[in-house]
């Protein structure tokens, strides 16, 4: 089924048809807020509600746009209550990064895959791009987001931002150039 056949069915009041569009962007909703908020718990909560938004105003969704355009607002609008909040509240972050205490038993296992310093030094690197995205102004964080680590069209970002398609363009550029420069103090970590 297509996303309006399937918008189409909730509409009419299919629950399975809405556990279908909930299990077929659950994914996608938790990948964006956790983008937006940087903290596992709060995208989880975030990605709920995105739910519970879209089931009560699903029958307001007019096919004006794409289904996933009007997902990405709806999740748009709950992160931004969200992170309001979290100024408002002066709410901890605590970094997903931080060391645990994980007492599991080691094994050794022949893998291709990197080995534990090649997995920290890329940690590392991406540790320092996420803190240089995150370090932005809101605006160019979003569209960044958005853009580049989601690959979203421009045209969609502009829908979702509720902006001229040109305002787009402009800012990911000034964005780009922003994280270029931020990346850029700190080259010597890259070489």
């Amino acid at each position: 089924m297509t996303d309006a056949q399937i918008v189409q069915a909730c509409k009419n009041g299919d629950r399975d048809a809405f556990n279908e569009l909930m299990e077929k962007y659950q994914d996608m909703v938790f990948g964006m807020a956790y983008s937006l908020l940087s903290d596992y718990e709060d995208a989880k909560d975030a990605s709920q509600e995105v739910f519970i938004k879209v089931y009560k105003s699903i029958s307001s969704f007019k096919g004006q746009s794409a289904f996933t355009t009007w997902l990405y607002v709806i999740c748009r609008n709950v992160c931004n209550d969200i992170l309001r909040k979290r100024q408002k509240g002066g709410a901890t972050i605590i970094s997903l990064d931080a060391d645990t205490d994980d007492e599991s038993p080691v094994r050794e296992v022949k893998s291709d895959a990197p080995t534990p310093e090649e997995r920290a030094e890329m940690n590392e690197t991406q540790r320092l791009v996420r803190d240089a995205i995150n370090s932005l102004k809101p605006e160019y964080r979003e569209i960044l987001i958005y853009a580049d680590i989601h690959q979203l069209s421009n045209d969609e970002v502009a829908k979702i931002l509720k902006c001229p398609l040109g305002t787009v363009k402009s800012r990911l550029n000034r964005a780009r150039n922003a994280l270029r420069k931020k990346l850029s103090e700190k080259r010597e970590l890259f070489s």
